[in-house]
């Protein structure tokens, strides 16, 4: 993450954030995500967002997988983990997986989580086909970040649409700021939407994948070709298709479809994205209440402003586990923060012990709607994602002390770690469905950094 000054008055910060869109066609994860997720990368990302289509849902792993994570949430989670990312927030429907990671740094300031989701398989009772989204705010940003498999073949580019339109317009979210997906600051939908290339023959297309003039293929692109006259497709952005098409593959190579059915490749998986417009201007809005609306829109672009710039928008050929190649998009997000403070500042007294129960004092910094199912966690270092803990206390119940500024809340000696460790303190609140505070200090300008416990060998915790 970088910070730089671009006007007198405001101080705007770069997120980088790494998207991957693959249909794994019920595969097992491969042994290396490396080059998928650029982990050799000298500039590492703030956030991981990876989305998935087809993932195994036959009815026994299906079973095992809402019970324990499935196989490639517990893959990434696994690569991701000892660099210092946590799984913040995921949902599945049936093949449709959505996950969301984060840098330690930033976890306090993603808030409001909340997760939808959509079918339209058979007629919207199944789940095979339909959408899955994460909507939450990023130092203030309300985000959606919606993952979708679409009707297949080549035939039903206009139920494709249908289906799309269906799924923004059905998914809707608590609080006021963003109700619909088109209500968001910043969408991104992405995944295998299906659009074929139709109208060129096979011989057409395949030599022009050959030559690498992809060019010439982008005017039969149903996507683009759908784009000219629905207007919802219009608001979405997406960067020039400079690879080969991504479907269809035989399995462990580089060859397109050669069985008899010699399907036609195609882009089917991509990833897009829409800033919110510009409010309209006031005059013709009807009602008090619109023209608000309009002003607080307004005064947000102008005060917070969010800009993004796509770095990078391409394939990934060596992974053959699939009939379809992974798409990789990496973006910077330009913004002026919001809030750029944490909600609840957390402390641990004195030192810790397996012989006494432990003490965690907290404060609030701002107010939020606490609730009796508010609780602070410890985690290790490196903790996978928000239910990773070592232990936790809840903040009502285990309450031992407070007054308008301080609360103390203990934690069971017999619930502290023997063994060493170094560990973070988190609060997570029940009502945001997010982590809101840890136990972090402040070096000026520099991004935040993680100030962690150590757990000794000779079970002491210092400070």
């Amino acid at each position: 993450m970088v910070l730089h000054p671009t006007a007198c008055f405001f101080l705007f910060w770069t997120l980088r954030l790494h998207m991957v869109t693959w249909n794994v066609a019920t595969a097992d994860p491969p042994n290396d995500v490396t080059s998928l997720l650029h982990l050799d990368s000298p500039k590492s990302p703030d956030l991981y967002v990876i989305g998935l289509q087809e993932v195994s849902a036959a009815p026994l792993r299906f079973l095992s997988d809402i019970t324990f994570d499935d196989s490639w949430s517990q893959m990434f989670m696994s690569v991701l983990a000892p660099r210092k990312y946590v799984m913040v927030s995921s949902i599945r429907m049936q093949g449709l997986l959505l996950l969301f990671f984060s840098k330690l740094e930033h976890i306090a300031f993603i808030r409001d989580i909340q997760t939808m989701y959509t079918r339209t398989g058979l007629f919207g009772y199944w789940g095979n086909k339909g959408g899955v989204s994460i909507h939450l705010s990023l130092y203030g940003h309300v985000l959606c970040f919606l993952n979708c498999h679409l009707a297949a073949h080549m035939n039903y580019a206009s139920e494709r649409v249908d289906e799309f339109e269906y799924i923004m317009d059905s998914q809707t979210f608590d609080g006021k700021k963003a109700q619909r997906i088109v209500d968001h600051r910043l969408v991104f939908w992405f995944g295998d939407l299906n659009f074929r290339i139709q109208d060129h023959g096979m011989h057409f297309v395949r030599n022009c994948i050959n030559s690498q003039n992809f060019k010439l293929l982008w005017s039969k692109d149903q996507l683009n070709m759908m784009k000219q006259k629905e207007q919802i497709l219009q608001e979405f952005e997406e960067g020039p298709l400079d690879f080969p098409p991504t479907y269809k593959f035989d399995l462990n190579s580089d060859t397109y479809d050669s069985s008899s059915k010699k399907r036609k490749p195609a882009w089917t998986d991509r990833i897009l994205w829409r800033l919110r417009p510009k409010a309209p201007p006031i005059i013709g809005q009807d009602d008090d209440e619109s023209k608000s609306d309009v002003l607080k829109q307004l005064d947000e672009d102008e005060e917070f402003p969010l800009k993004i710039r796509q770095d990078l928008y391409t394939s990934n050929m060596e992974y053959g586990v699939s009939d379809h190649k992974p798409v990789v998009g990496v973006f910077t997000l330009e913004l002026r923060k919001v809030y750029d403070t944490p909600l609840v500042r957390l402390q641990a007294e004195g030192d810790w012990s397996a012989d006494i129960d432990a003490l965690v004092i907290y404060s609030r910094l701002q107010p939020f709607s606490s609730s009796a199912w508010d609780w602070v966690g410890l985690y290790k270092v490196g903790f996978r994602s928000v239910s990773d803990y070592l232990t936790y206390t809840w903040v009502k119940d285990d309450e031992v002390a407070f007054n308008e500024e301080i609360m103390q809340v203990y934690v069971s000696k017999e619930e502290i770690p023997v063994r060493g460790g170094v560990c973070v303190l988190c609060y997570y609140s029940n009502t945001l469905q997010c982590i809101i505070g840890i136990k972090i200090t402040d070096h000026g300008l520099f991004p935040t950094l993680v100030n962690v416990l150590e757990i000794r060998e000779n079970d002491k915790v210092y400070f």
